[in-house]
């Protein structure tokens, strides 16, 4: 049986999409967060025939989450998106009116990530329209909070599995099995505060801070040299520095925080070990050197085996729609796919093309959106039947 997607429809769902303002409260505090946009999805889904549930998970965050239900015994496929946006304040272009011109949608959020969100639907309802039989459940994740620390997901997991999922990323339609992890690192260096007249009397905090700083690209060159056979090396680099009370005293504090992505194989404790051993070495060379650091975040790098059903399932999928076999590719960034992935549902990356992430001009492109909701509804039906 066919599966047809409203091609028309799919683009007006996905301008509607963008009209709504969910950008992240906790990366711009005038961000109102996903409460509005989650309803207008609950009420799309509800009126899909889909089953809904609303996931509140603070004031302004909240997941919703939709499921169209196969008749029992097959395969479940979670598809996954975020509904938060980066803030859209610097704009060169109208965030929250969306322009279709030239085979492009444009404003915030159209390609990261709310094109997917159309397409998802898009997918979902199609065949649900062509009553396709399934044996497995579909379930329509669409969660908070992944532009900064993924709550919504982490929610998500606690209460949702499936046998497969799919993070619906832009991926320029080939299909992703990989991205970096990464630490955020928070670095407290102590000197002792003086007259700046009298140096004998002074420990300078933020010239310390400089011999962190040392290690850390020390750090860099030697990290060059390790290399994932798609992501390449992993790297570490400073990321905020604060210090120093006024221009008269000698600074008795100053803090440093950094980050180090990772790829596959590293592990938390390696990198807390990394980061030890460059205090250490830095007391070692002087007595005056007082400093600690502490590993406050971290997240996983993810990786899957392309054995997986889900991945097979995906690139045939891919194979009748585009007429070529996707490529395999990675992402730089950190995605829900990781946390998916640790929950033990095996987990792959895939979305539509466009550019502008988190820039002044951001669009999606037109027709990617059609090819992947046709792909998504393709590796359903074979999947979940």
């Amino acid at each position: 049986m066919k599966i047809e997607i409203d091609r028309n429809g799919l683009i007006a769902l996905v301008q509607d999409l963008i009209r709504i303002d969910s950008v992240n409260p906790y990366l711009d505090a005038d961000g109102p967060g996903e409460r509005q946009i989650a309803r207008f999805l609950q009420e799309r889904m509800q009126a899909g025939g889909l089953e809904v549930r609303v996931m509140p998970i603070n004031d302004t965050a909240v997941n919703v989450i939709g499921i169209l239900r196969g008749s029992g015994g097959g395969r479940s496929l979670l598809l996954n998106g975020h509904m938060d946006t980066v803030s859209a304040k610097r704009m060169a272009i109208k965030p929250f009116d969306p322009l279709h011109e030239d085979g492009k949608i444009y404003g915030r959020g159209s390609q990261d990530m709310k094109g997917s969100l159309g397409a998802m639907i898009a997918a979902v309802e199609a065949v649900s329209r062509a009553q396709v039989p399934l044996s497995g459940d579909v379930i329509l994740a669409f969660v908070a909070d992944e532009e900064y620390k993924s709550i919504g997901t982490e929610a998500l997991v606690e209460e949702y599995s499936a046998d497969a999922a799919i993070v619906c990323e832009p991926s320029d339609l080939d299909i992703g099995i990989v991205h970096k992890g990464f630490a955020w690192i928070s670095c407290e260096v102590k000197g002792k505060a003086a007259h700046g007249s009298r140096p004998a009397e002074g420990i300078d905090a933020i010239v310390h801070t400089g011999r962190v700083l040392s290690e850390i690209e020390r750090l860099s060159q030697q990290l060059a040299q390790k290399r994932h056979p798609i992501l390449g090396p992993p790297s570490v680099h400073a990321s905020l520095i604060q210090g120093g009370t006024e221009l008269s005293t000698y600074p008795d504090h100053c803090r440093l925080d950094w980050e180090r992505r990772t790829i596959p194989g590293e592990t938390r404790q390696e990198v807390e070990q990394e980061v030890a051993g460059m205090l250490e070495r830095l007391r070692a060379g002087d007595d005056s050197f007082q400093a600690s650091a502490e590993l406050f975040f971290w997240r996983e790098p993810f990786e899957v085996s392309t054995d997986e059903p889900i991945f097979a399932a995906l690139e045939a999928a891919c194979r009748s729609r585009l007429g070529r076999a996707p490529d395999i590719s990675g992402f730089s960034g950190w995605t829900d796919a990781a946390l998916l992935q640790g929950a033990g549902i095996p987990t792959v990356l895939f979305g539509p093309c466009g550019a502008g992430l988190h820039g002044a001009v951001e669009y999606v492109e037109t027709e990617s959106l059609v090819d992947m909701a046709n792909i998504l509804a393709d590796t359903i039906r074979e999947f979940c039947r």
